[in-house]
């Protein structure tokens, strides 16, 4: 394990493809394994890209990279789906029930109860192969954001009925019934980056596309100036009730009644942490690298609130923003890193 101050500047390239051929819905799968899985264990992390990071009920950190879903015990971290797949892996979910999603890059969904496998594809009833986002709404349904729509995954329905689809059509989005999965091989402009439900239990999507928002019977685009917002990357909510939204628009702040930008630069993950403050990863002014930025939460009410920047001087793209149990902030890069509020550290080996 390495400590420093900086980071060390890194340019990531994306290279991304789905593999799966989209086919009509089947029966839901049974269980690929058929015992509790037993990866070794390293005192090193992930050196891939690492795109979420979540903590789970027992306090373990888990990490979606390109070279697998890892699990940080705080003291060693293990490979959860090396035996399963080689997928490149997006992103994850610990839902009400502690199940454990992991969305792929191509190869569908894997579900993981802590000892087996289920491994859901376009066979199954998503929609495409690549899961950018995953979300679990209020009722303990569980949401895909795809490329080329969404899939909503609810328990309580018919085996082979369990996902009901949501397709883009050019600027709009609409419930499919066709079942015909959308095509593989076709990335921008109609991924599903960012899924949430707000207290009113209003759905927000946001896309490559438009920004959708949907009253559980319509899809509305979200406009702003009479533009809409485009290329949205994360959307949240705050215990205020602000939703805040980030992508090419740079970041913004909606209190219900009216939008307000508060930084023009690319942002690309958002994150609100115990005591109110706005994080977020994004691009510093011309794009010349990355930077961790924190908002001040006195200040947020101020159109220009104060900002704390972290690794401000490293070229480095950073991802998925956590805040762990004992206050340390978790961000994803070439790998997974941890900030304790004075030195990064760095878990690559």
């Amino acid at each position: 394990m390495m400590k420093y101050v900086p980071v060390y500047a890194l340019l990531l390239l994306f290279v991304f493809c789905t593999a799966c051929l989209g086919q009509d819905k089947t029966n839901l799968p049974k269980d690929t394994s058929k015992s509790e899985i037993k990866d070794s264990s390293t005192s090193y992390g992930p050196a891939n890209i690492t795109r979420t990071i979540k903590q789970d009920r027992n306090g373990n950190i888990w990490m979606a990279t390109f070279g697998g879903v890892f699990r940080y015990d705080g003291t060693s971290f293990t490979n959860i789906t090396n035996k399963e797949s080689s997928a490149r892996f997006f992103s994850l979910l610990e839902d009400s029930k502690g199940n454990f999603w992991f969305g792929s890059i191509g190869s569908g969904v894997y579900k993981y109860d802590g000892k087996a496998f289920q491994h859901f594809t376009t066979k199954d009833g998503l929609i495409n192969n690549e899961i950018v986002c995953i979300y679990e709404d209020k009722s303990g349904s569980v949401w895909f954001g795809a490329n080329g729509g969404v899939s909503r995954y609810d328990p309580g329905r018919a085996v082979g009925k369990s996902f009901r689809n949501y397709k883009m059509n050019g600027g709009s989005m609409a419930q499919d019934l066709t079942g015909i999965p959308f095509p593989d091989f076709t990335r921008p402009p109609h991924e599903i980056n960012a899924i949430i439900e707000d207290r009113t239990g209003k759905f927000w999507f946001g896309t490559r596309d438009n920004t959708f928002v949907y009253d559980r019977k319509t899809f509305t685009n979200t406009t702003h100036f009479g533009q809409p917002f485009t290329n949205v990357r994360w959307i949240i909510e705050d215990k205020k009730g602000n939703i805040w939204l980030g992508g090419n628009d740079g970041l913004w702040r909606y209190n219900g009644i009216t939008f307000t930008n508060i930084a023009r630069n690319f942002v690309g993950y958002i994150y609100e942490d115990k005591k109110g403050n706005i994080w977020t990863s994004s691009e510093k002014e011309n794009s010349q690298g990355w930077v961790l930025s924190r908002y001040e939460e006195k200040s947020l009410s101020n159109k220009n609130p104060t900002v704390t920047e972290i690794n401000p001087k490293e070229g480095k793209m950073l991802f998925g923003i956590l805040e762990a149990t004992d206050g340390s902030i978790w961000f994803g890069a070439d790998g997974v890193y941890r900030y304790d509020g004075k030195t990064v550290t760095d878990f690559k080996k």
